[in-house]
């Protein structure tokens, strides 16, 4: 799959990352039959030459489902019972979570080549290396983050033996999982625009040539070539107009560019403010 990411600078040295919402897939989870436990076990035991990592990835999967239909479960429920408190407060939490979090667990395995725009007024190689930054770090912190949510899950399941729902436990279970989402996305982001050739094979993995000349040198000619192209765009720089030396870009700018390249603006308005 193919994904275009929009890169620019959003007000003095904050950056702003987004990938565009034409490369999310449009399906509705909540049209989907609900897996069970014995769907899950048929799907790690039917082939027993998958690595451990992916078949802990689909346990991971199936709990992201049922956390998803439960979240979906609680908004959709009245105002003023228990399941709507327990939806705002979840709101007002998710509302914390940093934006460079939200865009790195956006780069999904899927994505196998990226398209960047960025403002044409900028030197090619720096947009790149902001690109290159921001996986770097994005690895070293959710790495931590996750292995200090995990360390967190027994001593807050103690809370289980009251009559409440245990808020605590899912919170930091869904903190577990995000930063292991947002993880996973650094190292695909790294991949995406790294200048190792060797790399780049990874990516176009599934790819296996049939024993013909023809498809070793088509699977040769994939690995050799880089998985990123670099899109400059003057109407990107036009909208920006110099704005982010002072106070940052205004909203209304903010708007059309989330307009015009398919952006979530309750996202890109947070790297603004980011510190």
């Amino acid at each position: 799959m193919r994904a275009r990411l929009v890169v620019f600078p959003v007000k003095g040295r904050n950056w702003c990352f987004g990938l565009s919402n034409e490369a999310a897939s449009g399906a509705d989870a909540s049209l989907q039959p609900v897996p069970t436990l014995r769907d899950l076990w048929k799907r790690i035991s039917s082939d027993g030459g998958r690595s451990a990592q992916a078949r802990a990835e689909f346990v991971v999967d199936f709990i992201a489902d049922k956390m998803n239909r439960a979240w979906i479960g609680l908004e959709k429920a009245p105002a003023g019972t228990l399941k709507s408190r327990l939806h705002s407060l979840g709101s007002r939490l998710l509302s914390g979570v940093k934006p460079s979090e939200i865009f790195l667990k956006s780069v999904s395995k899927d994505i196998k080549q990226v398209e960047v725009t960025y403002p044409a007024n900028l030197n090619p190689r720096f947009v790149r290396r902001r690109l290159r930054h921001i996986a770097m770090r994005g690895c070293a912190v959710h790495r931590r983050f996750l292995y200090g949510s995990i360390a967190l899950l027994p001593a807050i399941s103690v809370f289980s033996i009251l009559p409440l729902p245990n808020v605590p436990f899912f919170w930091v279970l869904f903190r577990a999982y995000s930063h292991w989402r947002a993880l996973k996305g650094s190292e695909r982001l790294m991949l995406l625009v790294s200048d190792n050739s060797k790399s780049w094979s990874s990516l176009n993995s599934t790819k296996k040539g049939s024993g013909h000349g023809d498809d070793l040198n088509t699977s040769y000619e994939d690995a050799l070539s880089p998985p990123w192209f670099l899109q400059p765009s003057k109407d990107l720089e036009r909208l920006l107009n110099g704005q982010v030396i002072n106070d940052g870009i205004s909203c209304s700018s903010l708007s059309i560019i989330c307009q015009t390249y398919d952006l979530d603006m309750n996202v890109i308005k947070k790297y603004k403010n980011a510190q």
